[in-house]
């Protein structure tokens, strides 16, 4: 193998630049197990590092892409074998470690995971980083007592990836899931994915945030944070759980001890 082709991402005085160049994989970083990727998502952390909005890149040149799906074509760990069906999420790809924009990686084992027979290396990415996300936060709210009998279960985001992939999660597994969005527009479209109610965030006055409000939610995903959240927590139901996955929103929530007593 000669050389392929990568996303890499250059940060110079702050400043970054991104742009398809040739690496072979000597260049590539230290790990147990090469893959050819098949697939890797567009995530949120991608796109600031690639624009340099965010803060993200903790070296100067890394490849893009903080997942990846794709085919074990060598490995020095006996978990893995030439052949395998493979995904990574997390970790440092992307970030520190050269990640999924291109066309072959190398990966500490550790950090991947076999594909279940039955889903293919799109399925994989097709879910991805969001998918995975919403996943583990619903896994963590059951283990905590969270269960349909509980109650209603609020989602905020709801038309973006971790919140569409909670919300059909959630209405498969029994709940009563309300959607909260500010795209009207979608109120069709998450009510197909499984909510039973939709709340427009333009119809809640945030100046009017307590420590405790009336409890109704059992459980609440938000992908958002700020004074939504806060509002969130303060209805929630003694025992009630909360995944609070994303911070898209201005940081400005003001939780005090009630909320989580």
């Amino acid at each position: 193998m000669d050389k392929f082709k990568a996303y890499k991402i250059t940060e110079v005085d702050k400043k970054a630049s991104a742009a398809f160049v040739d690496f072979t994989l000597d260049e590539l970083d230290p790990g147990e197990v090469v893959v050819r990727v098949a697939y890797s998502d567009v995530n949120v952390k991608d796109a600031l590092a690639a624009t340099g909005k965010g803060r993200i890149l903790l070296r100067p040149e890394c490849i893009g892409g903080i997942d990846l799906s794709g085919t074990v074509v060598s490995s020095t760990d006996s978990r893995f074998a030439k052949g395998d069906a493979v995904l990574a999420t997390g970790f440092d790809l992307g970030v520190k470690h050269h990640g999924g924009y291109a066309e072959y990686a190398r990966v500490p084992a550790d950090w991947l995971v076999r594909i279940p027979q039955g889903m293919s290396l799109f399925d994989a990415m097709a879910f991805g980083t969001a998918g995975f996300t919403a996943g583990l936060g619903i896994v963590r709210m059951e283990q905590n007592g969270l269960k349909p009998s509980n109650g209603p279960v609020i989602v905020n985001g709801a038309t973006g990836g971790v919140g569409s992939v909670a919300i059909d999660a959630l209405s498969r597994l029994g709940y009563h899931v309300v959607a909260l969005t500010g795209k009207e527009a979608e109120t069709g479209y998450l009510k197909k994915l499984g909510a039973k109610e939709v709340v427009l965030r333009q119809s809640l006055d945030l100046t009017k945030i307590r420590p405790l409000d009336r409890a109704q939610w059992a459980g609440a995903v938000d992908t958002l944070g700020g004074e939504v959240l806060a509002g969130m927590a303060s209805g929630m139901k003694i025992g009630g759980q909360i995944a609070p996955i994303g911070r898209a929103a201005r940081p400005t929530p003001k939780p005090t001890v009630p909320h989580f007593t």
